[in-house]
């Protein structure tokens, strides 16, 4: 049986994807890179914990933009890599529990409990990570098949832990009065949910006048 040939966004996506692929590991390469390179500052284990952190909060915001610049630009292959650029946020996520709970805490339950009664963000921000990771477990074309109509209502899910990431690093940096980089990532995300509101504002108005 001869093969259907390549469609032009099927080829696009060929060269596409690699990239994104490469482009959502930079940041663990960089981590390896300057640990080989004595770059990890001299608390390595609270700048890894940092930057997995920073870098899932980047690429939960890259995700989020997927859906406006699709609507903007009519680049409908767009939505093609949001799973991937998604998963990519829940990785980072991982690196960054996982950093906390194995080598910050050594797998202390009681010091953990300490930690998070001392400092409350640390438990929105294992809300959050649940959260990506139902959203991630939820990702493979059987779970959407199975889901069906479900798979939309389970994946607006990611406002949520969006809202949870941000309240995290807020409350993480108000404790060091240093709230530049929480204010950014804030007007960013509330620029990109903005566009949702707006065009679900008009999509209901249309469906009043029909």
């Amino acid at each position: 049986m001869a093969k259907r040939p390549l469609s032009a966004i099927d080829k696009r996506m060929r060269v596409l994807k690699p990239i994104v692929f490469l482009a959502g590991l930079y940041p663990l390469l960089r981590l390896v890179f300057l640990g080989f390179t004595n770059g990890l500052t001299a608390n390595p284990v609270q700048f890894i914990t940092y930057s997995t952190g920073t870098w899932c909060l980047v690429i939960l915001c890259v995700t989020l933009a997927v859906t406006p610049l699709r609507r903007l630009t009519g680049a409908n292959w767009l939505i093609r890599v949001r799973r991937m650029i998604g998963l990519f946020a829940f990785f980072y996520a991982l690196l960054h529990f996982v950093t906390y709970i194995w080598f910050d805490q050594f797998f202390n339950v009681p010091a953990m409990l300490h930690d998070i009664w001392r400092r409350p963000f640390i438990l929105v921000g294992f809300l959050a990570f649940v959260l990506l990771l139902v959203l991630a477990l939820t990702s493979p074309k059987a779970a959407v098949r199975k889901l069906g109509r479900n798979w939309q209502i389970v994946h607006r899910a990611i406002y949520v832990a969006a809202g949870l990431a941000l309240l995290h690093f807020w409350w993480m940096k108000a404790g060091k009065n240093d709230l530049f980089e929480p204010k950014i990532y804030i007007g960013v995300v509330a620029v990109l949910l903005a566009f949702r509101v707006v065009w679900w504002a008009v999509e209901a108005g249309k469906k009043r006048t029909v």
